[in-house]
């Protein structure tokens, strides 16, 4: 009876009955291959080879060798692959080795000869998580999560939309990532690298406030509306017509909010130089001075930010008055 006994599984340790100690906090990084699923069957093998190598190469790279060498709970995902690592190496592994990683993909895709390139996504995040040294160690809430946010729907966005040839990271923190390692001061990229973000998965009751950063950008960048992934409330604008005779103030429309933090509100279609003033053009209150701005098209409900890293030169109040 014992012998049998001791085959059974371990019973699962019930929560809320008594206190015990966390398990160790643990950085975990996980990456995914874009468009896995259609590429070719014969060459998913690759790919699954390719990338803990890629990976690891990156690492290297950035003389953080150690992290490959010593990291925790391992596995591959078939199209991807997570770790478990030291959190106090979080602020290095943000910068260089996202920036690292994106370079050694532009080497090996310029050299695969016309193959489909590897672009791969990237989440980060902390947490405690068990280290039982077995296949069923890293498991937990803050794992789940990694995962969920490497699903997001604004990380696939970005290389769904920025050129294939250029960008082939995009990494997405969670908040207490950014918080600590980032907004603390302690990676060598500044917050304006970053970009906030309501990160929501199709078909799961997931949603968390969560940071993009992209190594090289080569489209727009655009945030989410809210942590629950709604869109923003209609703001009402006052009419420039006042109350009638009667009493009645004219109806204002009512339009879609898009913020653009530290830069300038667009609706519509704009091209080239964009003139603004302190009035109502095209039936939206604009205001402000004359910028030269970028095309965008549609409509983009949350907040657009330029590529990071840009600039603009020159006497933006030349124009019309």
């Amino acid at each position: 009876m014992s012998e049998f006994s001791s085959a059974l599984p371990q019973r699962i340790a019930a929560p809320y009955t008594h206190s015990r100690p966390l398990p160790p906090y643990r950085g975990i990084l996980a990456v995914d291959a874009k468009d896995f699923t259609g590429r070719p069957a014969i060459e998913h093998e690759a790919v699954s080879r390719v990338v803990p190598e890629l990976l690891k190469t990156a690492l290297h790279r950035s003389d953080l060798g150690d992290l490959w060498e010593d990291r925790t709970f391992p596995a591959t995902t078939g199209d991807g692959y997570v770790f478990g690592f030291d959190p106090a190496r979080m602020p290095f592994v943000i910068h260089p080795l996202l920036l690292a990683l994106q370079e050694v993909l532009t080497d090996f895709n310029v050299l695969s000869h016309g193959a489909v390139p590897i672009r791969l996504r990237v989440s980060l995040h902390v947490g405690p998580l068990p280290e039982t040294g077995d296949e069923f160690g890293g498991n937990g809430t803050a794992r789940n999560d990694t995962h969920r946010l490497l699903d997001s729907r604004p990380v696939k966005a970005v290389l769904t939309s920025h050129n294939e040839n250029i960008t082939h990271v995009a990494a997405i923190l969670s908040e207490r990532c950014y918080e600590d390692a980032v907004a603390g001061g302690y990676t060598g990229r500044h917050p304006d690298h970053f970009v906030e973000v309501a990160a929501t998965v199709e078909g799961k009751s997931f949603s968390r406030r969560a940071w993009l950063y992209v190594p090289q950008p080569s489209g727009p960048l655009y945030e989410g509306t809210s942590v629950e992934g709604a869109a923003p409330e209609p703001v009402q604008e006052p009419s420039s017509q006042s109350a009638d005779s009667s009493g009645d103030d004219t109806t204002a429309r009512r339009t879609d909010a898009i913020a653009a933090p530290r830069g300038n509100i667009n609706t519509g279609t704009v091209h080239g130089g964009q003139s603004v003033s302190n009035h109502h053009v095209a039936g939206d209150h604009v205001a402000g001075d004359r910028i030269a701005g970028d095309y965008v098209e549609g409509h983009k409900i949350g907040k657009i930010r330029r590529f990071q890293g840009d600039q603009v030169r020159g006497d933006k109040r030349q124009g019309r008055k």
